[in-house]
C-alpha cells in the first residue's frame, strides 16, 4: 500500500484498495501539559506511531486521530484542552458510523492517554457493536506493555516519565527536549495506582483535582516520574512490542467475521 492512512486516499482508492475489508485503526490522544521537555501533543503522537506502523505491519488502515481527551487535571498549566466525555463518545461513535455506512466493519480504537480515556472508549465501543453491528476493540499501550516495562527497568506510570518520553525520543526525537526534564517520584499507590502493574486497583481511577495537580507543578512543572532516566533504546524495545502487540490484535480481528447491517 502506498499509504495506510484513509484521509490520504481519494474515495476511488479507498473503494479499490478494498479498505472496508480490513481493520481501521483510529487513533485517540490528547491535547495536555506533558512536562517542560515534552510537547503538548505527546499523546496523540505517540498514538499516531504505533497506529502507522502495525497497519503497515499488519495490512490494515488508520483513520485520522482524535486529538483531544478527558483532562481536567492537566488545566492547570496553559495550552491543555479537556473534552467532556459524553463529547467524545458521541464523536467517536459517530466517525465509527460514518465508516461502518461505507463498510468498515472492524474498528481498533488505539488509546494514547491511558486510563482516563478508558471509559468513555469503552461506552463508545460499546454502543458502537450493539447498534451499528461491528467490532470494535481497544488498544491500551499500558496495558499491553505490562509484560515489558519490567524488563525495561520502567519505573511506576506516571506522566511524561521514562516512558513516554523514551517513546518519544524513539519516534519523534526532535520534539524532546531531555535536557530539560524534570523528576517528580511517584507517590507510593495506597490500594488505587493508574498503572496496569499494580496487583491492587487500577481501574477505579478519578481524575486528581487541581490542588493535587499543583505539586506536580511545583516540583516538576507537571511531570510525574522519572523522565530524566529515559534512553532512546528504551523507547525503540518499548515501540517494537506494542507494534508487534497491535498486528496480532489486527490479525485477530481479520479471523472474524462480522456481518454489517
Amino acid at each position: 500500500m502506498s499509504t495506510v492512512w484513509i484521509d490520504r486516499l481519494t474515495w476511488e482508492e479507498f473503494q479499490h484498495l478494498g479498505v472496508a475489508s480490513k481493520p481501521v485503526i483510529i487513533p485517540v490522544g490528547s491535547t495536555e501539559q506533558h512536562g517542560p521537555h515534552l510537547p503538548l501533543g505527546t499523546d496523540s503522537m505517540l498514538a499516531v506511531s504505533i497506529a502507522q506502523d502495525a497497519a503497515q505491519k499488519a495490512g490494515a488502515f488508520v483513520a485520522p486521530a482524535l486529538c483531544y481527551g478527558w483532562s481536567p487535571h492537566h488545566m492547570v498549566l496553559p495550552g491543555s484542552v479537556t473534552v467532556r466525555p459524553d463529547v467524545l463518545i458521541e464523536l467517536l461513535y459517530d466517525i465509527t458510523r460514518s465508516l461502518s455506512q461505507h463498510g468498515v466493519t472492524r474498528f481498533v480504537y488505539l488509546n494514547g492517554h491511558r486510563i482516563v480515556n478508558i471509559p468513555w472508549l469503552q461506552i463508545a465501543a460499546d454502543r458502537a457493536q450493539r447498534d451499528l453491528s461491528v467490532r470494535a476493540v481497544i488498544f491500551d499501550p499500558a496495558h499491553m506493555s505490562r509484560d515489558i516495562s519490567e524488563s525495561l527497568g520502567f519505573g511506576p506510570l506516571g506522566h511524561a516519565e521514562e516512558i513516554e518520553t523514551s517513546h518519544m525520543l524513539c519516534v519523534l526525537p526532535s520534539l524532546a527536549k531531555p535536557e530539560l526534564a524534570l523528576d517528580f517520584a511517584v507517590p507510593e499507590p495506597n490500594l488505587y495506582s493508574v498503572d496496569p502493574r499494580y496487583t491492587q486497583d487500577s481501574l477505579c481511577y478519578v481524575p486528581s483535582t487541581p490542588r493535587a495537580m499543583q505539586e506536580a507543578v511545583r516540583q516538576a512543572k507537571g511531570a510525574t516520574g522519572c523522565p530524566t532516566k529515559a534512553t532512546k533504546e528504551k523507547g525503540r524495545l518499548y515501540h517494537e512490542h506494542l507494534v508487534k502487540r497491535l498486528a496480532e490484535v489486527i490479525d485477530l480481528l481479520m479471523q472474524e467475521q462480522v456481518q454489517p447491517k
